[in-house]
Parts: C-alpha cells; sequence; structure tokens
C-alpha cells in the first residue's frame, strides 16, 4: 500500500514545482539612466509572456569598455553573469565563440530585417544575435543653402565637390570666411574606417575583406576612391579634419560652417534642437555614389542582441531576444529613446512617422547599409580596422597615393590574415 505525503509536504512541494520550471534571466540594460521605462516595458512583457523572471544588469556606457566586460565574463564561462547581451554590429564575429546559436529559434524573422544588417550576424551560416538597433552613414546638407544657389542634392561624390566648391566660395566671397563645403571624421580612428569603407565601396571598390574572408582592397577603384577623398582636404574640406571625429565633425556643421557632413542618425535630432543655428535648415540624403556608375553605399552600425552561450537557460535567452526584435518593442525604443528601429515595418507606422517624419529619409540610407568585414575577419577584425585607418590617413595626409597604400594594405591584412581568420 502506498503512502500518502503529509497534507502540508504535499502542499509545499506543489506550490514549489511549477517554478522548479522557471529561471531568472540576466539581461544588460541600464535601469539607472535614460533606459529605465524601456527597460521595464521589456520586464512586463518577458515576465507576462513566459513563467520566466528578468533582472538588469548595469554595462558601462562605453562601448570599448563594455567589450572587454563581455570577454572577462566570457573568459571564465560565467554562466551567472548574463544571459541575453547587446552586442555591436561587429564584435558578432569577434565573440562567436561565445554566443548561442540562434538558428532555430530565429530565422523565420529574416524576411523583416533589412537585408545586409541580418547577414552581418550570421557567422559560418548560423545566426548569432538579431538587429536591435539601426545606425548607418548618411551625408548631411544645408537645405537652405542648395536652394539659394539652385542646387540638389548630391547623387555622386563628384556632384557633391562641385557643389560644396561652388557654395564655399559664394559664402565667403559674402563674407562667410569660416564656411567650408564638407566636414568628415578624419582621425586615424575606427571612425575614419566607416568612412573609408563608405568610400571604396561606394566607387565598387568591395569592402576590404569579402564575406568568404578574401583579401579584395588592392583595386584600381578602391585606390581612386581613396585619391577622391584626399583631394577634398583644404580644398572643400578644413586640414584639420584630420584631427575630426564625430563631434567635431558636427560642431563646425551645426555652428552654420559647412555645406555638407557624413555622420551618423543621432546628429539629426541635434541639428534640431532650439539651440542649434542650422534648425530647419537641414536635409539628410544617403552616401554619394562614386560616379554614375558607383552606388550608395552607407557604413552599417547598430546593435544587436545576442544569448551568451553559457547562459543556463538559453532557450528562454531566445524567447526574451525574440521579444526585444519585435515590432512592439522596437517601436517603444524609438519612441522612448529615439533608437533607429531595425525592423523596416516600423517606417510605415503611424505612431513612428507622427513623431519623426525624418525616419522616411532613413530608411534608404539604412537599406543600402554595407557591413564592416568584422563577420568574416573574426577576432582579428580589430587589427583590420587600425590597418584601413592607417592606410586612408596616410593617403589623407599625403604620405600615399591611393595606390600605393591600396597595396600596402593588401600586404598588410594577408599578413594579418595568415593561412585563415582566427
Amino acid at each position: 500500500m502506498k503512502k500518502l505525503l503529509p497534507a502540508a509536504l504535499a502542499a509545499t512541494l506543489f506550490a514549489v514545482l511549477p517554478a522548479a520550471h522557471a529561471d531568472t534571466l540576466k539581461m544588460a540594460c541600464n535601469i539607472s539612466g535614460a533606459m529605465k521605462p524601456y527597460c521595464e516595458h521589456v520586464k512586463q512583457r518577458f515576465e507576462s509572456e513566459t513563467p520566466h523572471k528578468l533582472e538588469f544588469i548595469e554595462m558601462p556606457a562605453a562601448s570599448d569598455e563594455k567589450l572587454a566586460l563581455y570577454q572577462q565574463i566570457f573568459a571564465a564561462k560565467d554562466g551567472g553573469a548574463v544571459d541575453v547581451l547587446s552586442v555591436d554590429v561587429i564584435w558578432v564575429g569577434l565573440l562567436d565563440k561565445h554566443l548561442y546559436d540562434l538558428t532555430d529559434k530565429v530565422k523565420d524573422l529574416e524576411p523583416a530585417f533589412f537585408p545586409n544588417n541580418w547577414k552581418n550576424n550570421v557567422v559560418n551560416g548560423r545566426v548569432k544575435a538579431v538587429p536591435g538597433q539601426l545606425d548607418a552613414g548618411m551625408l548631411y546638407y544645408r537645405k537652405d543653402l542648395l536652394e539659394k544657389y539652385k542646387e540638389q542634392p548630391p547623387k555622386t561624390w563628384e556632384e557633391m565637390a562641385r557643389i560644396a566648391t561652388k557654395i564655399q566660395k559664394a559664402e565667403r566671397d559674402a563674407g562667410l570666411k569660416n564656411m567650408w563645403g564638407l566636414v568628415f571624421q578624419g582621425k586615424a580612428y575606427e571612425g575614419l574606417s566607416c568612412d573609408v569603407l563608405e568610400w571604396v565601396a561606394s566607387y565598387n571598390g568591395g569592402t576590404f575583406v569579402d564575406p568568404a574572408g578574401n583579401v579584395t582592397v588592392n583595386n584600381p577603384k578602391a585606390a581612386k576612391a581613396l585619391n577622391t577623398a584626399a583631394s577634398w582636404v583644404g580644398t572643400i574640406a578644413p586640414k584639420g579634419v584630420m584631427g575630426y571625429q564625430e563631434e567635431e565633425s558636427r560642431a563646425v556643421f551645426q555652428n552654420g560652417d559647412a555645406v555638407f557632413m557624413r555622420n551618423w542618425p543621432y546628429a539629426y535630432l541635434l541639428t534640431q534642437d532650439k539651440s542649434s543655428p542650422v534648425k530647419g535648415k537641414v536635409g539628410v540624403a544617403p552616401i554619394p555614389m562614386g560616379g554614375e556608375d558607383g552606388q550608395h553605399a552607407a557604413t552599417l552600425g547598430g546593435w544587436q542582441w545576442a544569448v551568451s552561450a553559457y547562459s543556463k537557460n538559453p532557450e528562454a535567452g531566445a524567447k526574451l531576444v525574440r521579444i526585444l526584435s519585435d515590432a512592439e518593442t522596437q517601436k517603444r525604443a524609438f519612441l522612448l529613446l529615439g533608437i533607429p528601429p531595425a525592423r523596416m515595418e516600423s517606417y510605415q507606422d503611424a505612431e513612428v512617422q507622427a513623431k519623426a517624419p525624418y525616419l522616411a529619409e532613413f530608411k534608404d540610407v539604412f537599406a543600402n547599409a554595407v557591413p564592416r568585414p568584422s563577420t568574416p575577419t573574426r577576432s582579428q577584425f580589430p587589427k583590420v580596422s587600425k590597418a584601413v585607418f592607417n592606410a586612408g590617413y596616410d593617403v589623407l595626409s599625403g604620405r600615399a597615393t591611393g595606390e600605393q597604400a591600396v597595396a600596402d594594405l593588401e600586404d598588410k591584412l594577408k599578413r594579418i590574415k595568415g593561412r585563415e581568420w582566427k
């Protein structure tokens, strides 16, 4: 005859059983700052749609510090530190072996996202992250000045240079001695790698390393792109551009001292601040093509959602990623924080359009965004990027021609690669 459990013990066990299937996941979200309402929205949805709980961990604001912390956690294979994390678009290849394979959990989502953004997160055919927010290079221009001089936004770099030269001269002749035609990021750092990629890809010169891992930079179109950019320095762009990052470029443009600016989407709202001298005078266009046979090629940026390979409940992590990347959550991120959504459908959303009509202009830019070769070059991408921005800087400063730079860069990249990208 079976013995029955005492009623009190049985009640306790049955009360505990459902919780045995629930976990508390940890997600990287800085709830102490401006992201608090967004984090709380995600928590409410996750806890109402799954049996699990959600906690948040604070991450450093600086991306390099965030990466260093992730690498420390992964080196220890710490499954309790973080389950779901945001990763920079250039970290997916670098962190590949530490990220859970999401392929079977999210492959149905692919059609919802811009193709190049989705492909960036695929390593050796496996999906390692899902797009969370978008960033891409774009050309800002002074609408009032182009209208004044009866010009349209340039389609090619050659048109941009012609218009910049014309307006710069006319405005200086009118007494605005500080007027320049163009500002961009010319300092030797990752931002210059982004600019160089846009120049080279826009002339159909490739992306330095192709998706299969082949070094492709040594070609005439890449050389022409670099020579073209070098011709701007000291003519339509100040020589000081060699020390500019994003904020230095924005300061000059927003002060009203440049016709064109290459920068990221974040700059738009700042140019429209009530204290901005160019409020209401700024337009946005895709990165120009390299000649009539070139292409619009904006460098892809942004952040992705991934699950730690060491998570104790990666399936629950995958469910959270689906919530983070769905239309509702991405719209909420935009409405609360101004973060450009990664899902294409968001750009047709009535609430999004009402809050930011300018986003419609961004959609074409995002659609043509070109990934940096971080996925094929994996953990060696930081060395690749350094080689690229140093080559670009050498050409801009006149220390090398475009032809010399791409030949030298080919040698350097092949040495970095060795037998294969690791």
